[in-house]
Order: C-alpha cells, then sequence, then structure tokens
C-alpha cells in the first residue's frame, strides 16, 4: 500500500507517541496490518424506525467487503435520520429537514475528528441523501454517496400503489369517498418492504440528480432496494472509494456548476420534486458555487419532460430501473443535447461516458423518446410577486392549469388547514394559505403532503389552490406553490393576508400576486409583530436563529444564514 495514501490517518496511527490511539483501535478488532492501510469512514445512516433505511446495515457490510478487498480499512459509524412518511402532519415533522444540517455536521465532525482519508456515505431517506453529499463537500476528501435505494410497490385491488395513495386515500376518507376497510387494506400494502418510497418523490428525485452530479456512481443509485443486484452494488461502492483514493479525486472536482446544472436538468426530466431546489442550492452553498432559483426556472424551461413517474405520471423507482435506469434517462438528456457531458464523476468516467453506455430494455415505456415527450418543458417553475419578492417554487408536472384565481383561507399552522380541509370546509375555487410553517417561522418548514394530498382525495384537486412558506412532499401534486420567501416569520407579504383577499397564480407570466397595493400591504404590515420562537431552547431554537431563507437553500452555518426573528 502507497503510504501517501495515509495522507490523513497517519497523523492518527503513526509514531510512538500515538501508541494510545493504537491501543484503543486494537480494542475494536483492529491489527497492525489494518492501521498500516488507508482509514475509510462509512457514515452510514441506518436505523430501524423507517424502511428507506431499515437495510442500510447490510449494504455496509458489503461495502467494507469491498473496502478491505481493494485495499483499505473500514470503520462505519452512524448518524441520524427523521423519517418525512412517519412525521407527516405532526409537531416531529419540523425536526425533519433541520435533521439535513445534523447529518450533515455529525459525519463531518467524525470524519474530521478521526482523520479518516476516504468516506463512502450510505443514505435513504429524504434529508439524508443530501446531507451526507453535503458533508462530503465539506470534507473535500476522496468519497462518494450510494443511496439504499427504493421500495417496492404495493398491490392494492389490483394496481400499484405507493405512500402517496394511502395520503391521497385519508383525504377520500373523510370524504366518505372510501370506506374504513378499504383504508386500512391499503395501509397494510402500500409498503411491502424495505427501501425509500417509490416515485419520483424526494428521496428517489435526489437520487436522480446525484448520480446526474457524479458524485454517486452512475446506475447504483436506481437499484431497488431489496434487488440482490444492490449488495453487489455496494460492494464495488467499496472498490471504487479506494480507486478515488489513488486518483486523488475529490468532490471540489465533481460538484462544479456545470454538474449542477445537469442535476437540475435531471430533475426536470423526471417531474422531481421541489425539495431538490432547497438541496441543490444547499450543495451548492457548501461548494461555494453560485446557483439561483432563476437557474432552476431557466433550466427546466429548456428541458422536455419525457421520464413518466408518479406522482404525476404512471410508473414508479423499480420500473425506471428494468427500464434502463438513471443511465438512461441520461442518455436521452445526452441526446437532446441538454447534458454537460464531459465533467467527471466518481466511477472514474465522464457523465457523458456514463449515458453512452446505458441499455435500454426494449418496448419500455417509462422513458419517452426524444420525439414524445410527455411536455415540452421540465417540472419546476419559479413565481415572483408581491406575495414572493424572493421567489417561490411550483411543480407543474401533470398539472393543466396555466392560471388560478380565487380568495385567500388564511391558515397560520399546518393542523389548523388540515382540519378545515377534513371538515370540508374548503371550496372550489379557494386559495389555502398556511404560513408561519417556514424555515425559521416553524421552525423546520413542515412538508404539507397530509394537507395537499387531503385536498386531491376530496376531489378538489383540480380547483383549489394552495400557497405556503413551508414546503411540499415529492408525492405532492396540483397547483402548490411552496418556499414562499421571505417567509411570514420573517416579515414576507404573505403575512399580510387575509381571508378573502384575491390571489392570483399565473403560471405563464411567472407570478404570484395578491390583489393589494403596495400601500396597503405596508399599512397591514406596519402593525405587524414577528412571532416568539415555540421553541425556548435546543436545536429548533438554534436553527430558528440560524436559518438562511428557503430562496437561499435553507442553509446554516455558511455565509448568508440570517438573523434572527425575535419576539
Amino acid at each position: 500500500m502507497d503510504p501517501k495514501l495515509k495522507h490523513r490517518s497517519h497523523t492518527l496511527t503513526e509514531g510512538a507517541h500515538r501508541a494510545p490511539a493504537r491501543a484503543m483501535l486494537k480494542a475494536v478488532g483492529l491489527t497492525d496490518a489494518d492501521l498500516d492501510r488507508p482509514l475509510i469512514a462509512v457514515a452510514n445512516t441506518w436505523t430501524e424506525i423507517t424502511p428507506c433505511n431499515a437495510h442500510l446495515r447490510e449494504l455496509a457490510v458489503k461495502v467494507k467487503e469491498g473496502i478491505r478487498a481493494a485495499g483499505g480499512t473500514p470503520l462505519e459509524f452512524n448518524t441520524i435520520t427523521v423519517s418525512d412518511g412517519i412525521s407527516m402532519g405532526t409537531e416531529g415533522m419540523k425536526a425533519s429537514l433541520v435533521s439535513r444540517e445534523v447529518v450533515a455536521d455529525s459525519i463531518e465532525l467524525v470524519v474530521r475528528g478521526h482523520l479518516f482519508d476516504g468516506v463512502v456515505a450510505l443514505s435513504g431517506c429524504d434529508k439524508t441523501v443530501p446531507g451526507t453529499v453535503m458533508a462530503l463537500v465539506r470534507l473535500d476528501l476522496p468519497s462518494l454517496m450510494l443511496y439504499g435505494g427504493s421500495i417496492l410497490p404495493g398491490k392494492f385491488q389490483g394496481r400499484d400503489v405507493t405512500i402517496q395513495d394511502v395520503f391521497e386515500a385519508v383525504g377520500a376518507h373523510a370524504a366518505g369517498l372510501m370506506k374504513t376497510e378499504e383504508l386500512r387494506e391499503l395501509e397494510d400494502r402500500a409498503c411491502p418492504g424495505a427501501g425509500a418510497c417509490g416515485g419520483q418523490f424526494t428521496a428517489n428525485t435526489m437520487s436522480t440528480a446525484f448520480e446526474l452530479l457524479g458524485i454517486s456512481p452512475m446506475g447504483a443509485n436506481s437499484v431497488p432496494a431489496t434487488d440482490p443486484k444492490k449488495l453487489e452494488v455496494a460492494y464495488r461502492t467499496g472498490e471504487q472509494v479506494m480507486q478515488l483514493l489513488r486518483n486523488d479525486l475529490r468532490p471540489s472536482s465533481i460538484i462544479t456548476r456545470q454538474s449542477l446544472e445537469n442535476a437540475i436538468t435531471a430533475v426536470a426530466t423526471s417531474g422531481g420534486s421541489t425539495n431538490s431546489v432547497l438541496h441543490l442550492l444547499a450543495v451548492a452553498r457548501e461548494a461555494d458555487v453560485e446557483l439561483s432559483l432563476d437557474d432552476f426556472d431557466r433550466i427546466s424551461a429548456r428541458t422536455p419532460l419525457f421520464v413518466d413517474l408518479k406522482p404525476s405520471g404512471r410508473f414508479v423507482a423499480g420500473d425506471l430501473h428494468r427500464a434502463g435506469g438513471i443511465p438512461l434517462s441520461a442518455r436521452r438528456l445526452q441526446e437532446a443535447g441538454l447534458l454537460r457531458d464531459d465533467l467527471p464523476t466518481v466511477t472514474g468516467r465522464t457523465i457523458g461516458e456514463e449515458a453512452a453506455a446505458a441499455v435500454e430494455t426494449p418496448g419500455q415505456q417509462v422513458v419517452r423518446p426524444l420525439s414524445n415527450p410527455i411536455r415540452p418543458t421540465g417540472g419546476l417553475v419559479v413565481l415572483r410577486g408581491n406575495l414572493a419578492p424572493e421567489g417561490c417554487v411550483l411543480k407543474i408536472a401533470g398539472e393543466e392549469r396555466h392560471s388560478h384565481k380565487g380568495p385567500a383561507r388564511v391558515f397560520d399552522r399546518e393542523e389548523t388547514a388540515f382540519e378545515a380541509i377534513q371538515s370540508q370546509l374548503i371550496q372550489p375555487g379557494d386559495v389555502v394559505v398556511i404560513r408561519y410553517e417556514g424555515p425559521a417561522g416553524g421552525p423546520g418548514m413542515r412538508e404539507m403532503l397530509a394537507v395537499t394530498a387531503a385536498i386531491v382525495g376530496q376531489g378538489l384537486g383540480e380547483s383549489v389552490a394552495l400557497l405556503t412558506d413551508g414546503r411540499f412532499s415529492g408525492a405532492t401534486h396540483g397547483l402548490m406553490a411552496g418556499h414562499v420567501s421571505p417567509e411570514a416569520a420573517r416579515g414576507g407579504p404573505i403575512a399580510a393576508l387575509r381571508d378573502g383577499d384575491i390571489v392570483r397564480f399565473d403560471i405563464d407570466a411567472r407570478t404570484l400576486d395578491v390583489d393589494l397595493s403596495e400601500q396597503e400591504i405596508r399599512s397591514r404590515m406596519a402593525s405587524w409583530k414577528a412571532p416568539e420562537c415555540p421553541y425556548r431552547s435546543g436545536v429548533l431554537f438554534k436553527y430558528a436563529r440560524e436559518v438562511s431563507s428557503a430562496s437561499d437553500g435553507a442553509t446554516t452555518g455558511v455565509p448568508g444564514a440570517a438573523a434572527p426573528h425575535t419576539a
């Protein structure tokens, strides 16, 4: 083994003065031969709380075998996971986006504290995917991220179902459109085993983005969680990190403005989650790469939507894998001239070489031909106006409406909005407004899937619009504008809205406005006071003080983080 490969760990393990450290490492089973090799961190996000990450222990075993076979010494440690699907619609959801920062912080601290030479990060549930990559960017060691893979679809009444169907069924049940025994049967069948939620929701969206970004091995992430080939992928990942170490290939050489644009393009062409905007902005901030909301709108406008995935399409991630996987999506983008294909990836090949090697399954229908896209532009738009001066994000994949005008129904908390919907108090034409749920105001910027799914489940998905300074699950679809910035808790004009104010969405003009003069908005805000943070200590209190605007990725600990909001 080339001693140069122990470029950091030699400080930890070599010399007579390091005998105490070696003694403690030997206590966990390492030998002198192990300590002579590069030390590779295996940063795991395993947990038994959620199916998204419940199988990652098995993958870590294979990753470590690959590292050892390639000449390294793996050392595994764990970090946290907060399940969006389980915490959705409760106070617990406030912990979700905050957990992204904790995942990144904890991986950074363990790797810095133990002077590892390289890192393999294993992710699963929504926030662990970007959180692991943010840590890799900060550390800038030879490293890569492996996604645990998607769950298989459940079967209900002869059709494939996902967790999205369960959330929408709650609304249908409340409206009397589904029997209690049917809801229970769907609940029992929707999630048949390990893996992240099956549609192009946030976890699979970020999995796609990070393969196109080049920080995950092309073709590795889209292998489903329970596919036996996933273990083979994990073994190769262990081998690959050692090759990255030999080549001294680091995230700073992979994550660039151009590769981030590739990632955004992949999101746009697959109808991906609006959370990708937050997460890719956060990765860009960590990498010190200039990226803005307008880049997402610009790239989406030039990118056809041709990957037919739920929530707006027909298929799930397992179908995409059988069709040819994420590499096939990359090849379509390359054929369309929309892929910057000369950029490096963790495999040692360029993204263009990886795309060209994609194998398409004959007769597949998931990745449409360029001549027959689902729609000519991508799934994301950014709106601005007197309600969102810094912008907001809307997913239009599967949405036919280009405009909406209606009276505001204003709620200062997600739970009260959900109660109103379940009580069937929302009428066709209404604009549901949920505020004080932003990064600082929540704090934590909760997702609104319980609310949006209830709207769809009650048959109002085509006639009601929604806007919030919170965010949405990747399973959300409909005319739903999230990330409204500035948020209400920091004095954004969404705080001035009252019931009955007329709100206008105009997708073509990229505007979101209320029919109020600037003078009237200022007059209402003159008596406004910032709400007191509901938490007076602890992680949520710290997050509320430090987090930046959603328009900047809702990040902490990087330049641009906002000043605290106070009572």
